[in-house]
Parts: C-alpha cells; sequence; structure tokens
C-alpha cells in the first residue's frame, strides 16, 4: 500500500488528489493508496480539506507531512517560490516526489532540486500532465513511423485569459518571486511536448511583453507588475527542426489553448488543447481529389483512453491526464519504464526557458546549452 502525502490543496492540489483517489479504479494494476497526511497554510483549512480530499489527517505545517513516517510519497502543488525548500526537503526526507510545474523560479535553485533527487535515490518527476493524452501519444507514433515524413517546422502556442482583464488585482503570480511569468509559468507545458515528441532545443530568440504595467491592490493603490504575461521565441532544435513558441496569460477568449502545428515533408499534424479529444492529420499520400485535414477522435484503441471509456468519440477530460500521469509515477517508482518527465528531463526544460529570458534580456540569439 501506499501512503501518500499532499502539501497544497488549489486547484493542482486538487487534481491531485482526484488523481490518487481514482488511480487503482481506472488503472486496477496498482496496490490500493492510502491518503495518508495534507499541509496547507494553517490547520483549520488542512483539517477540512483533510476530510473533503479522503485523507486520514490535516496540519498547518507542510514540515508535519515530510516528517510522517507513513508517507512514502508527497505530492507537491503549492505556488512555484516553496517548490525549491519543500522539494529538498522531502528528498532528504526519503520521500519520492511528485512536483507540480515549473521547478523554481531560478535555474540554480533547480539545479539544487536536481541534486537532491540524485542523492537520495528516489524517484522525482514534474506534473507536466499534457504530454499523457493519448492524442498526444498517437501523434508520437504517427511521428515515429514517418506518417508526415520529415518534420521541418513546429508552432506551438499557449493562451488563457486569467490574466486578461485589465482590472484584475496584483497577485503572486505578477510578483518576480514567482518567475518571469508567462514564460516559466506557462511556456514550460508546451515545451513538455516539444520535449517528448522532438527533443531538446539548442538554441531561441526572445521577447517578453507586459499589457499591464500595473495592477490594483486589494484595499486600494496600485502596484507595478513584476512578470511579463506575454512571450514570444523563435527557437532551433537540436535535431534541426526550426519552430516559434508563443505564451499568453491574457488572450481574450482563451480558456486552455495549447494549439500544436507540425509540417513535414509528406504532410501535417494539427492539435488544439481545448479540444484535445482530437486532433487533425494530412498526409499527401492521400489521391489529389481527397485531399484534405481529416479528424481523428479518440478512441479505445488510443491507450490509456481504453481504461476510462469504451467507446470512441466520447472524450477524456482535463482530471483524467492527471490520473494517468499519477499511473505513470507509480510505474516509475515501481522500477517500470513510464512516459514521464523526471527533474532531469524537466532541468531541460528550465535551461531553455532560463536561456529565452537571457535572449530577451541580451537582446540577442542564445544557445540553450
Amino acid at each position: 500500500m501506499t501512503g501518500v502525502g499532499l502539501i497544497g490543496t488549489g486547484f493542482m492540489g486538487k487534481c491531485h488528489a482526484i488523481a490518487w483517489n481514482s488511480v487503482r479504479t481506472v488503472f486496477g494494476d496498482v496496490a490500493p493508496v492510502r491518503l495518508v497526511h495534507l499541509g496547507e497554510a494553517n490547520a483549520e483549512l488542512a483539517t477540512r480539506r483533510a476530510d473533503e480530499f479522503g485523507f486520514e489527517k490535516g496540519s498547518g505545517d507542510w514540515r508535519a507531512v515530510i516528517a510522517d513516517p507513513e508517507v512514502e510519497v508527497v505530492s507537491l502543488a503549492t505556488p512555484n517560490q516553496f517548490h525549491p525548500e519543500m522539494a529538498i526537503a522531502a528528498l532528504e526526507a526519503g520521500k519520492h516526489l511528485w512536483c507540480e510545474k515549473p521547478m523554481a523560479p531560478s535555474f540554480a535553485e533547480a539545479e539544487a532540486m536536481l541534486a537532491a533527487a540524485r542523492k537520495s535515490g528516489k524517484v522525482a518527476v514534474l506534473g507536466y500532465n499534457y504530454i499523457q493524452s493519448p492524442a498526444i501519444r498517437q501523434i508520437r507514433t504517427l511521428l515515429s513511423e514517418n506518417t508526415i515524413g520529415a518534420v521541418n517546422h513546429l508552432r506551438i502556442e499557449m493562451d488563457e485569459d486569467f490574466m486578461a482583464d485589465a482590472d484584475t488585482a496584483f497577485g503572486w503570480k505578477h510578483a518576480a518571486t514567482s518567475g518571469y511569468g508567462a514564460l516559466d509559468d506557462f511556456a514550460v507545458h508546451p515545451l513538455s511536448l516539444v520535449q517528448t515528441l522532438f527533443g531538446r532545443v539548442s538554441r531561441v530568440m526572445c521577447d517578453m511583453a507586459k499589457p499591464y504595467a500595473e495592477r490594483r491592490v486589494e484595499g486600494g493603490g496600485s502596484r507595478a507588475v513584476e512578470t511579463y504575461d506575454i512571450a514570444s521565441a523563435l527557437m532551433h532544435l537540436e535535431n534541426g527542426v526550426s519552430g516559434t513558441l508563443l505564451v499568453n496569460r491574457s488572450a481574450w477568449g482563451r480558456k486552455g489553448r495549447i494549439a500544436v502545428q507540425i509540417f513535414g515533408s509528406k504532410g501535417s499534424i494539427l492539435f488544439d488543447q481545448e479540444r484535445f479529444n482530437e486532433f487533425q492529420l494530412y498526409v499527401t499520400s492521400d489521391r489529389p481529389t481527397e485531399q484534405g485535414y481529416r479528424t481523428i477522435l479518440a478512441a479505445p484503441v488510443h491507450s490509456p483512453y481504453d481504461r476510462f471509456v469504451p467507446a470512441p468519440g466520447h472524450g477524456l477530460g482535463f482530471n483524467d491526464l492527471k490520473i494517468i500521469e499519477c499511473h505513470e509515477l507509480i510505474a516509475r517508482i515501481g522500477g517500470r519504464p513510464a512516459n514521464i518527465i523526471e527533474f532531469d528531463e524537466g532541468l531541460e526544460i528550465e535551461r531553455t526557458v532560463h536561456a529565452m529570458a537571457r535572449s530577451f534580456e541580451e537582446g540577442r540569439w542564445v544557445a540553450v546549452r
């Protein structure tokens, strides 16, 4: 039986709790999961969330979760700036770790997290759930089978509108302590897809922008925004593919868009996370009278879709990707192959993000390594 601790119970913390509660029901091939200890900012909230999420107990001190001898795996779903201290403490305590992205606000902190993981010998993975999509897995298969020929260009975008309202109050994501802004809060997700489908980025040229220079402060007044809600980058991948990356947290009308366009010598593939139960495929091998994009609907033949729904076209949801990710984590802890991003691969994503930030600061192309 796996003993689980959870630190942080916001949006992503709840996603982790849903995943831990559901993974055995969905997959059936894992040992029973025991939800042992939940940590939050205060004891009252921790007790309430523990009851809601199905944990045996809650504490107002995250250190108590890590110190609990019955906790074997820690789910870390706190704001970015708290990741380094908490992650390192969990690893030093001999716990496996499932940490939300990004790793840390600074590259040095991310390196320290990786060093702690290596020293501990424990499994340390990052919450890049979009790579778990059955559609993305099938796209990866199509690329490996050379279905669209040699890939020559990639365009990838991520847009949401939770920062689009000029009247939104200053929050922790507007402070420099959280990182650069959309570049590390957002761009890490499409970069996880780039790394999963194509490998590493070699060099970048980046620009960033602030649509709103100031935000109101609760209680009156305003405060200068310290992060950038928009980032645009040109990329060259190590495999020779050229690409563009565009991310925007202030894009009215976009709710959860990660648009991927892959162009090859014999066709192309289009995918949009807002419609992630389908993707579009164009192949030049079709007869000229029949050429055009075909829509591929997610179905039981696209594993592990079949673990959730026995019929094509019914569709999975966001939280289902987290359940799949949880299953991959359990497989990795058990020493089995897993489709997951561990700290080693995660550091390469962080390295790319920081190279992009350096490119913006210096106004030039920057090598990632």
